[in-house]
């Protein structure tokens, strides 16, 4: 049966053609009388005799080998075909198209880096272009020992030396090691030169190279998002401040309820806000006004009809909450009708009249000092009524109640 195959073999033609071979070598097979020659496009035919090169074909057709390619051959143009016997030769088929692998590390590269000792772990990948540029040098280092060569081949040749050549032109043209990405054009060309001179010694030539991505470890591509946010901000106290600021947006900082959780919410805003706005002092419970002589809401100014603000603090001397010890008490020589000890009625609750939600246990603003001496040795008309604490006007008499006040 092999016989009678050898007697049929009258084309010669890339059989079973695969768009992934580089090459793919017709042999083992005598040409008879009468056998055609098909180039199909993008494939050049190569005659081999005893591993010499004996003609290149690169024009596409059909051609009768007795008449068309014998005469253009080197040793054989003059051989003569017999009634039974044949011209036994290699055909080498090479596909002329350019090649585009993608390629990847096979392992991180271990790049030093400052701040780490060890070195910082990079992976990359991106495309390589690739295709045949000498035939010669094709044959004498693969297709004399090949039947076929595909462009995984070539991939495998190309890993092997890309690890070395990433660290040797990262290390030359990587300005950032924690942004590689923008010296990746200078970084390819570098590496497409080198890798050129390597696989040239196959024939083949590296065309084009380019890095897609450089892929850092996740927890230090978080930290070059924190680094990229902090430097769009310029200013380290004011990135804390925006991610606190965002936390609270997000509901990440509720207190133990709702309101109180709101409420500090409010007042941590209100600081972070004071603090970028340059210290304007517009902290909120600090104690500081917003401007020199424009008091805040509850130091001792009143909110609404001269009633203090619950909770922050009188001035010197203004009774606190609850009558504080001995007032009431008649001071020596003090006129008839003077309080006696003991809390005035009505003390510790809103005077009558008050505004609804007016604060309870408060003395009314300018109630006298505990044991105040009067002026002038004649007792001074209180500003409320200690019975009722209507405001006096200065009276003698409560116009409220008509408690006599001196």
């Amino acid at each position: 049966m092999g016989i009678l195959q050898n007697q049929l073999a009258n084309v010669v033609e890339w059989e079973e053609f695969d768009d992934n071979l580089i090459f793919w070598k017709w042999t083992n097979r005598e040409i008879k009388k009468g056998s055609r020659l098909i180039i199909r496009p993008g494939q050049d035919a190569i005659f081999l005799s005893q591993g010499k090169v004996e003609g290149v074909f690169q024009d596409d057709g059909d051609y009768d080998i007795e008449s068309q390619i014998i005469p253009f051959l080197s040793t054989l143009k003059g051989f003569k075909f017999g009634f039974n016997s044949g011209m036994r030769a290699e055909v080498l088929f090479i596909n002329t198209k350019e090649f585009m692998i993608k390629w990847g590390t096979k392992g991180p590269i271990m790049l030093q880096a400052p701040g780490l000792p060890g070195g910082m772990p990079v992976r990359a990948n991106g495309t390589a272009n690739v295709k045949v540029s000498d035939y010669m040098t094709l044959i004498d280092k693969v297709a004399g020992v090949k039947q076929s060569y595909s462009i995984e081949d070539v991939k495998g040749r190309i890993i092997t030396v890309l690890d070395q050549l990433l660290m040797k032109w990262i290390a030359k043209e990587g300005k950032d090691m924690f942004n590689l990405q923008a010296s990746s054009f200078d970084i390819s060309k570098g590496i497409q030169e080198d890798l050129d001179m390597e696989i040239s010694k196959d024939g083949i030539s590296v065309t084009g190279f380019s890095i897609n991505n450089f892929n850092y470890p996740e927890e230090i591509q978080k930290k070059i998002t924190q680094a990229a946010a902090q430097s769009m901000v310029g200013d380290v106290g004011k990135y804390t401040q925006m991610t606190m600021v965002d936390a609270m947006a997000d509901g990440k900082m509720q207190g133990g309820s709702s309101t109180m959780g709101s409420m500090a919410e409010m007042m941590m805003g209100a600081s972070l806000a004071s603090q970028m706005m340059g210290g304007m002092g517009m902290g909120m419970g600090m104690g500081q006004p917003m401007q020199q002589g424009y008091p805040q809401q509850g130091y001792g100014q009143p909110m609404q009809q001269g009633y203090p603000q619950q909770g922050y603090g009188q001035p010197q001397g203004y009774p606190q909450q609850g009558a504080p010890q001995g007032y009431g008490q008649a001071p020596q020589g003090a006129p008839q009708g003077y309080p006696q000890q003991g809390a005035p009625q009505g003390y510790g609750q809103a005077p009558q009249g008050a505004p609804a939600g007016a604060p309870q246990g408060m003395a009314p603003q300018g109630a006298p000092d505990a044991g105040a001496a009067p002026a002038g040795g004649e007792a001074a008309a209180p500003k409320f009524c200690t019975e009722c604490g209507t405001p006096t006007g200065g009276a003698k008499f409560c116009p409220n109640c008509g408690t006599k006040l001196i």
